[in-house]
């Protein structure tokens, strides 16, 4: 029935032609393709295109051209790379690329959850690069068939994991660290292309899709473990429109997520079955900020006044909750937007810094301190989204000092002090365009821009010094999944895309 549909469907945007020639770029390997709805696909091979246009043979050998915009994400991706030069990736003399061991002084190394180890965006790696060619670091390999969406990546055991989008379905998929080849892939449930990253702990791995469906698989082989549904299982909610983005928390034995429902803004599960321990409900009155719901963040692990705590940033601000319990401990409105709230929040200490962008929102840092049994929390400074906002991207502090892209829809470069909020340097747009992703990595910073520039800026907060920067060699569009620098080599996921970037010194 869903190929008669497609068939139906290209009928009224496509011409029945006659092939005199097949082009050069043809690829007589028989796929399947979906429309932009994921509603109806067909089994065709690619035969050409105009950057535009796309030429394909169906089954029937029938050969039929339709407008590009009207195929998937995934299927626009796949054009593309038939149309791009083909090249041999660079190398060096006598490096060995297939090495993933992290610089000296590292122990254990794995980047196994959202920003890395402790969710603040730095990696242990050494011994990396400190600055760039013009045409960028060497290319170690690419890889492709990841599906759509922005999902981040993350490696332990010699392989990586990432989700995308695979017609109506949102599906988790493990690659080689060595070559980029697939291990397995197996669905995780509905929705849009997702944005959160998938959580590796041992022999488990775990996925939230776009609809708010969490799976638990094995890391081996990717078979089920256990599933469950925010909406159904706990009545969740988003703030928003975009669907659940965050990327789940394994924290000993439990596994912590934001449900966004009036009862469970956050849960904790017991990671090995999916039952739950505890559900956390917000006070009645949360604030007039924001909306009601989950946003766009991810937990992080605070102890903030002496007290174990899960820090997050949800649709009506930034709150804490004890980490045991699940008892609620304090919250701050003032940030939220009622767009979207998205960064996750820094800890450090006694400190929380959070930030959000959009018409409203801005940044603050918050101080945690203890007073008989209860968290008290208080404002230390604030700024308006004016001032200092991150839209999407994250923030890095790196010793006492605040790294991050500034402005709506912008990346511009700027570093302040944590304690002070007081700015260090903001020297303007910077070296590329939109918002930027940032890691860091060696004393340094990676901006990823959106317009698909990479970056490589010195984290001294004496001045602003730019070490590098170079057009990534994939571009699917908007270049936002974050950066992950791992074994010496740099991984930047786009879409249905992956490549490695060699930036070992």
């Amino acid at each position: 029935m869903a190929r008669r549909c497609f068939s139906r469907f290209l009928a009224s945007t496509a011409l029945i032609i006659n092939l005199i020639a097949l082009p050069v770029l043809a690829d007589e390997t028989l796929r399947e393709w979906t429309d932009s709805t994921g509603e109806h696909r067909t089994k065709a091979s690619y035969l050409s295109s105009d950057g535009k246009t796309v030429t394909l043979r169906r089954e029937d050998g029938n050969t039929i051209r339709m407008s590009l915009d009207r195929l998937s994400r995934e299927d626009q991706a796949y054009v593309r790379r038939m149309l791009r030069p083909v090249t041999q990736p660079k190398t060096r003399q006598g490096s060995d690329l297939t090495n993933t061991k992290a610089g000296p002084g590292a122990s254990d190394p794995s980047w196994a959850q959202w920003r890395g180890d402790n969710r603040d965006g730095i990696s242990r790696e050494t011994g990396l690069l400190t600055e760039w060619p013009a045409n960028g670091p060497p290319v170690a390999w690419q890889s492709s068939g990841l599906g759509g969406g922005y999902s981040s990546v993350v490696v332990a055991d010699g392989r990586m994991v990432t989700m995308g989008k695979f017609g109506g379905e949102t599906r988790m998929v493990a690659i080689s660290l060595e070559d980029g080849s697939k291990i397995w892939d197996v669905g995780v449930g509905g929705g849009d292309a997702p944005n959160g990253t998938p959580t590796i702990d041992g022999d488990y791995v775990y996925g939230l899709s776009h609809g708010g469906d969490l799976l638990c698989a094995e890391l081996a082989t990717g078979k089920e473990v256990w599933r469950a549904n925010f909406p159904r299982d706990f009545g969740g909610q988003m703030m928003s429109v975009w669907g659940y983005s965050e990327s789940p928390l394994v924290d000993g034995d439990r596994l912590i997520v934001t449900p966004g429902a009036a009862d469970a803004a956050l849960a904790a599960l017991d990671k090995r079955t999916g039952e739950v321990i505890w559900k956390s409900a917000l006070p009645a009155n949360p604030g007039p900020a924001g909306k009601d719901g989950a946003a766009y963040s991810s937990v992080v692990i605070g102890n903030g006044g002496g007290i174990k705590q899960y820090v997050q940033l949800v649709g009506r601000g930034v709150i804490g909750v004890e980490a045991e319990t699940g008892r609620f401990l304090w919250g701050y409105n003032r940030v939220a937007n009622t767009t979207a709230n998205i960064p996750t929040p820094i800890v450090s200490g006694d400190w929380v810094f959070c930030s959000s962008g959009y018409d409203d929102g801005g940044s603050a840092l918050l101080r945690l301190t203890k007073n008989r049994g209860q968290v008290v929390m208080q404002e230390v400074w604030y700024k308006t989204n004016r001032e200092l906002q991150n839209h999407h991207g994250g923030m890095v502090l790196f010793g006492d000092h605040v790294y991050m892209g500034h402005g709506h829809n912008n990346g511009f470069p700027v570093c302040f002090d944590l304690k002070s909020g007081r700015d260090l340097w903001r020297p303007g747009r910077g070296p590329g365009s939109g918002s930027a992703a940032i890691t860091c990595a060696d004393g340094h910073l990676y901006f990823r821009y959106e317009n698909g520039t990479m970056a490589l800026i010195e984290a001294n907060p004496k001045e602003f010094r730019l070490k590098g920067k170079f057009d990534i060699a994939i571009n699917n569009g908007k270049s936002w999944s974050h950066p992950v620098v791992f074994g010496g080599r740099l991984y930047l996921r786009d879409q249905d895309e992956l490549i490695c970037y060699d930036i070992r010194q």
